[in-house]
C-alpha cells in the first residue's frame, strides 16, 4: 500500500512517502529472470511537455479552424482526467492575477495549424515563480517567452506571454491521444525536479544531479556543502567531443552501472549520435542537421549534447561516438560502451538483439522541444518508432514508455506535492529556490541532505503502450521520471536500488498500469492491448477495421 504524510506548510502540501510497494518476486530467485512477463522496456524520452499542453480537454476534442478532424470522438467509457474544466478555462487564476500585466489571459485552444510554436521559459527558479506557492497563477510573467526571433510563425494572435497558457487537443496530437484511447496513461506524473532538460535526463537515467562536477564554477551547479553540487540546469557533459562551454560530469552510478553489473543488456540510442553519417543536406559530424518548425527559421542540429543520457557518467560515457563494433555489440560491451545512434535501434529491431531496456531519444527535429520542432514532426517520430515495435518480434513482451524531460514552462494547472525541499539562493532568479519566496522551495530537511533539487515539478505526460497495458485507462498513481528506474529495478534487478541520494528510493513504479491476470496474443485490429498501427502523419489509425 502507499502512505502518504500530508502537511500544510505556507500553502503548499509537504509530501512524504512514508512507506512503498514491495519489488515483485522473481520466479526461480534469480537476476536471469523478470519479474513480470515484460522481457524488453522502450523508453522514448521527449522533449518540453506540460501535461495540460496536450491533455487539457481529454478526451474532447474541437475541429480545427479549417473543419477537419483527426479525432473524432472518444471510445465509449473513456475516463476523464484532471484536465482543464469550468473556471479553469473561463476564469482562470492567471487571467485574474495583476501580476502577469497585459498578458494576463485564460487558456486557450492551439489549432492544428498553430502547431509551430516558440519555446517558453523552463528554468529552475522561472518554474518555481510560475508555481506563485501552488496558486498557480504566475505563468505569463513567469515562464511566458513573448513573441521573440524564435516566435515569428503566424500563431501568436497578439498573445504575445499569453502564449505559454496554450493547449493543444486531439486534433493536432492526434498519436498521443489515439494510444491513450487503446492503451494507459498517468495524469498525475511528475518531472522529479524542476528546471529544463539536462535535469530531467539525469533523473531518468540516475534519480539524481548529484555530485555534479563543472569545469568551471556555474550558477547552475549548486554547491551542497564542500566539494561537488547539483545541477539544476542546462550543461553539456564533460568529455564529450560535441559539447561547448563550460560542461559537468555526474559522479554516482546510474542504472546502466546496474544493469550491466547483473548482465543486462540495454542501451542508450542518441538521435544524431552517429558522427559517420552525412545527411542529405551535405551536414555530418556534430553539426548534423534537419529541417526544423518554421518558429526555428531553418535547420537544427540533430545531436543535442546536453539531452546525452548517459554521457555525464564516466563509467557509461562514449565521448567520441565510438561506433559498435558490430550490430551484435549493441546492448553489450564494446568500443561503443552502450551509446548508439537512434538509427541503431531500428537496426536491432531487425536483427534480433534488442536490449532488455532501450533509452530512445529523437533527433531534436522530431523531439517535439516547442522552437525547433512541433508536436506533428514528433508524432512521426513516435509512430514510425512505436509501429516499428509493433511489427517486431519483440512486441509481445515489450513495454513502451512514453515521457518527458521538462514542461517548457507551459501552463498546467495542477500543483506538484513537494516530496523533497530545498533552500538555495544563488544571486541568479533563474538557478535559486523560489517556490515560497527568494531561496525557498518546501520545508523540511532534502533526501541524503542535498539541496538544490527540488521537486517534484510540473506535471508531465506519461503513457505505457504495451499489450499488457491497461486498456483506455488512466492512471492517477504519483509517479515522476525516477519512477521509470524504479521499474526497471523491479523487474530486473531483484528491487536494488541506485542509492546516493537517489529518488528512485522515494517513487512509484509504472506497474500499476499494466495488467498481467490474462495472455495477450499482441494480434488484433487495435482494440484494447493489441497491436495500433497509426498514420505518421494524420495520428489516425490505419488497421483494418478502423
Amino acid at each position: 500500500m502507499h502512505v502518504y504524510v500530508k502537511k500544510a506548510v505556507a500553502g503548499l502540501a509537504v509530501v512524504a512517502l512514508t512507506l512503498l510497494p514491495a519489488a515483485p518476486a522473481f520466479a526461480d530467485g534469480g537476476r536471469g529472470q523478470t519479474a513480470t512477463p515484460i522481457k524488453h522496456l522502450v523508453v522514448i524520452f521527449q522533449e518540453n511537455v506540460s501535461f495540460d499542453h496536450y491533455f487539457a480537454t481529454y478526451p474532447n476534442a474541437q475541429p480545427n479552424l479549417d473543419q477537419s478532424v483527426f479525432f473524432s470522438r472518444a471510445k465509449s467509457g473513456t475516463p476523464t482526467v484532471n484536465g482543464l474544466t469550468g473556471p479553469l478555462l473561463t476564469n482562470n487564476p492567471n487571467a485574474n492575477n495583476t501580476g502577469n500585466g497585459a498578458n494576463a489571459i485564460n487558456p486557450f485552444r492551439l489549432d492544428r495549424s498553430q502547431a509551430s510554436t516558440c519555446d517558453q521559459g523552463h528554468n529552475y527558479g522561472p518554474e518555481q515563480l510560475a508555481f506563485d506557492g501552488g496558486l498557480m497563477d504566475l505563468f505569463p510573467a513567469s515562464t511566458g517567452a513573448g513573441e521573440g526571433p524564435f516566435c515569428a510563425a503566424p500563431f501568436a494572435y497578439g498573445k504575445d506571454k499569453g502564449l505559454v497558457m496554450g493547449y493543444f487537443d486531439g486534433n493536432t496530437v492526434t498519436a498521443m491521444w489515439n494510444y491513450a484511447q487503446h492503451f494507459a496513461m498517468n495524469d498525475n506524473s511528475y518531472g522529479t525536479n524542476f528546471g529544463p532538460s539536462t535535469p530531467g535526463v539525469l533523473n531518468l537515467v540516475s534519480g539524481s544531479t548529484f555530485p555534479a562536477t563543472p569545469s568551471a564554477p556555474h550558477a547552475k551547479i549548486v554547491p551542497n556543502n564542500a566539494g561537488p553540487g547539483t545541477l539544476v540546469g542546462d550543461l553539456d557533459p564533460t568529455g564529450d567531443v560535441c559539447s561547448a562551454g563550460t560542461t559537468v560530469q555526474l559522479g554516482g552510478p546510474n542504472i546502466g552501472d546496474l544493469l550491466t553489473a547483473a548482465g543486462v543488456s540495454w542501451g542508450s540510442f542518441m538521435g544524431g549520435f552517429d558522427l559517420t553519417i552525412t545527411n542529405s543536406n551535405g551536414t555530418t559530424g556534430c553539426k548534423r542537421s534537419s529541417p526544423a518548425t518554421p518558429a526555428n527559421g531553418g535547420p537544427t542540429a540533430d545531436y543535442i549534447a546536453h539531452h546525452s543520457f548517459f554521457n555525464y557518467f564516466a563509467s557509461t560515457s562514449n565521448s567520441m561516438h565510438t561506433r559498435p563494433a558490430s550490430d551484435s555489440e549493441i546492448g553489450n560491451a564494446g568500443p561503443a560502451n552502450h551509446q548508439y545512434d537512434i538509427n541503431d535501434f531500428y537496426v536491432v529491431l531487425k536483427t534480433g538483439n534488442l536490449p532488455a531496456v532501450s533509452f530512445l531519444k529523437a533527433i531534436a527535429a522530431q523531439d517535439g522541444h516547442a522552437g525547433y520542432s512541433d508536436p506533428l514532426m514528433e508524432q512521426a517520430f513516435l509512430v514510425n518508432t512505436i509501429n516499428s515495435v509493433m511489427k517486431s518480434r519483440y512486441w509481445q513482451d515489450t513495454a513502451i514508455v512514453i515521457l518527458y524531460d521538462d514542461s517548457d514552462g507551459w501552463y498546467d494547472h495542477q500543483m506538484s506535492p513537494i516530496i523533497n525541499p530545498s533552500a538555495v539562493n544563488t544571486g541568479v532568479v533563474n538557478d535559486s529556490d523560489q517556490l515560497n519566496g527568494p531561496g525557498v522551495c518546501g520545508h523540511g530537511t532534502p533526501l541524503a541532505g542535498i539541496e538544490g533539487r527540488c521537486g517534484y515539478g510540473p506535471r508531465q505526460p506519461l503513457l505505457v503502450i504495451s499489450p499488457f497495458a491497461k486498456s483506455n485507462f488512466v492512471d492517477h498513481t504519483l509517479t515522476d521520471q525516477s519512477s521509470i528506474i524504479r521499474f526497471v529495478e523491479d523487474n530486473w534487478l531483484k528491487g536494488e536500488r541506485i542509492g546516493h541520494g537517489s529518488f528512485d528510493v522515494l517513487a512509484n513504479s509504472i506497474t500499476q498500469m499494466l495488467d498481467f491476470s490474462s495472455a495477450r496474443d499482441g494480434e488484433g485490429d487495435g482494440d484494447g492491448n493489441q497491436v495500433l498501427f497509426l498514420d505518421p502523419s494524420s495520428g489516425k489509425p490505419i488497421n483494418q477495421n478502423h
